[in-house]
């Protein structure tokens, strides 16, 4: 690395830094509290990775959403899903046109609201798996297929999906390879009572506080290259690696005593993929440069661990019966893998 490089990189790191304080800022005006869910989906932006908030309606999803779009400065689309929503209502679709000089017709492509840089994808689990899946390509590859064309999604390309509990009236539970395209699955709490008091005189009087812009398109793109260039450990990226290992019945490479594997697999149909392992350390890179650290530690991997694995558990019948849920399990995990350091 040269010098000139390792000072653009030190520099960035700084405006991140102050970023990140200024967006928390003008978050505050208009969302109270939820600052872990904020410095997540913080850190899915900065990793070109996708967020679900979990909750029931009314905690304020939609707006948290609404509001960082605001503060990133990019381009926002939001779509309301509904049981009657078609996939070309979200892609986009080709139309006929007539040309009123010459008479003649030809086709053109009319986008769909998924064309933008940060798409809020509200409940999601309103609409039918076929409608959700016309999300899986554009949440993956970045492009949209329709006919025979292929289309480019401008980067960056962010999105945020809202979920009500599966449990509720009228709610599709969105298909596994759909939840593994998003990066982290965050569970959206109930307010505390200060908290509420706040909720209730900011948005019960004549005055509606707004947020303003801190990061432009172009910043974000930057500091999405400067997270995927901060070093990290080969005993870091291994520990990572050995925690989603251990979600997997019938391997035994985590490092985690056979015992404890036992009581865990035994809860667990099918176990996290690669892809929660890149995640995990993408998440890592992320958390070390928001807090200011140009090095990735164990810490940071555990960190994100609930909201990378909580969504890639699938459990069986046993977890049903002894009242085991992901995060529990996710404890028992971090519990039972050990880093390099202690083996």
């Amino acid at each position: 690395m040269s010098v000139n490089t390792a000072n653009d990189d030190a520099t960035a790191v700084a405006r991140l830094r102050e970023a990140r304080t200024k967006i928390k800022q003008e978050l505050g005006k208009v969302v109270i509290g939820q600052d872990d869910i904020i410095d997540s989906l913080l850190i899915g932006m900065l990793c070109r990775g996708h967020i679900l908030l979990h909750g029931v309606p009314g905690l304020g999803k939609t707006l948290m959403a609404r509001t960082l779009a605001r503060t990133l400065e990019m381009e926002f689309r939001r779509i309301q899903f509904t049981p009657d929503l078609m996939p070309a209502d979200i892609t986009g679709t080709d139309v006929m046109e007539e040309d009123q000089v010459t008479g003649k017709h030809s086709v053109s492509f009319l986008k769909g609201p998924i064309f933008t840089n940060f798409l809020l994808a509200d409940e999601i689990n309103r609409t039918p798996p076929k409608t959700q899946a016309a999300l899986l390509q554009a949440m993956q590859e970045g492009e949209v297929s329709v006919g025979r064309e292929t289309y480019k999604l401008k980067p960056p390309f962010f999105v945020v999906a809202t979920q009500n509990p599966i449990e509720m009236e009228g709610t599709y539970p969105l298909p596994e390879a759909q939840l593994d395209r998003f990066m982290f699955n965050l569970k959206v709490k109930y307010p505390t009572v200060t908290e509420e008091v706040q909720i209730i005189k900011g948005t019960t009087s004549n005055v509606i506080a707004s947020a303003g812009a801190v990061l432009n398109s172009e910043e974000v793109l930057r500091l999405q290259d400067l997270v995927r260039g901060v070093p990290i450990a080969d005993s870091v990226v291994r520990y990572a690696a050995r925690l989603v290992a251990a979600t997997r019945p019938g391997m035994s490479e985590s490092g985690a005593s056979s015992k404890a594997l036992e009581q865990i697999h035994k809860y667990i149909s099918y176990g996290a993929s690669p892809r929660a392992s890149q995640f995990l350390v993408l998440g890592a890179k992320a958390r070390a440069i928001l807090a200011g650290r140009y090095h990735v530690d164990f810490d940071d991997v555990k960190s994100v661990a609930h909201p990378v694995l909580r969504h890639r558990l699938v459990l069986n019948f046993h977890a049903r019966a002894d009242s085991i849920d992901s995060d529990g399990l996710v404890n028992r995990l971090l519990e039972a893998v050990p880093n390099e350091e202690k083996r």
